[in-house]
């Protein structure tokens, strides 16, 4: 049976998600929240971001210097806007999560800005429940970076 995405979330989640859209900065709830924990992708439940990945760069949307993998991402050119820039989609449901910039902090110097409405958090301590207890390790070692 097929998943009717426009029934299971809300219009911005299906606007970002489904139809390359971006929600309006300082107006979405992830922006500038920094609880540990997990970030999946709001369709799949694919796991992203980590919470120790964040970061507060004042865009106005969640931040990260880089994904839980490489193989998490996708990232595709966009020209839309009269730009180029790079969108970064999630690999295994193709959602529009937002884009990467070359102007995030050392070392890597990446700022994944990701919009809110792609995203569900995972607090550290439903991680067990939920099924992503593998990822508690990797946000312990990133708390003492």
């Amino acid at each position: 049976m097929k998943r009717d995405l426009k029934q299971e979330l809300t219009d911005m989640q299906y606007k970002v998600t489904q139809q390359d859209g971006t929600e309006p900065p300082f107006q979405n709830k992830l922006w500038d929240f920094f609880e540990e924990g997990l970030y999946v992708d709001i369709v799949s439940g694919e796991p992203l971001f980590l919470s120790t990945d964040k970061f507060h760069s004042t865009c106005g949307w969640p931040s990260f210097t880089k994904p839980v993998s490489e193989e998490a991402v996708v990232e595709k050119t966009d020209t839309t806007h009269f730009m180029v820039r790079t969108e970064v989609r999630s690999a295994g449901a193709d959602s529009h999560l937002g884009h990467v910039f070359p102007d995030g902090p050392p070392p890597g110097g990446l700022r994944y800005c990701i919009n809110s409405a792609s995203l569900r958090f995972i607090p550290l301590d439903q991680l067990d429940d939920e099924g992503f207890g593998d990822y508690r390790s990797a946000i312990a070692a990133g708390r003492s970076e």
